[in-house]
């Protein structure tokens, strides 16, 4: 399990992207690199991280279902994730 601080902090920057999205693609819009300078660096995009939904765990993402591949696999094997089962050949 992530620290409850780290998953607060990743929840603030999203508030954060999402606040100044308009306004950065404005700004980029017009090239104005120095108003965009001036805005909070939390409002980057680049700077989020996507987490597990029910660890927070940071690596081992899978995009698709939104959890880390060790939470996929439990899941996986005890059926809650429909359309997925083991491979076998």
């Amino acid at each position: 399990m992530a620290k409850e601080s780290m998953k607060a902090r990743e929840r603030k920057r999203q508030k954060l992207v999402d606040k100044y999205a308009e306004k950065r693609a404005r700004l980029k819009e017009e090239g104005d690199y120095e108003a965009l300078q001036k805005l909070p660096k939390n409002a980057s995009p680049v700077r989020l991280h996507n987490r597990c939904k029910l660890t927070g765990r940071p690596k081992g993402y899978m995009r698709q279902f939104g959890v880390s591949r060790v939470v996929f696999r439990e899941m996986a094997n005890n059926g809650l994730i429909p359309g997925v089962k083991k491979a076998s050949w």
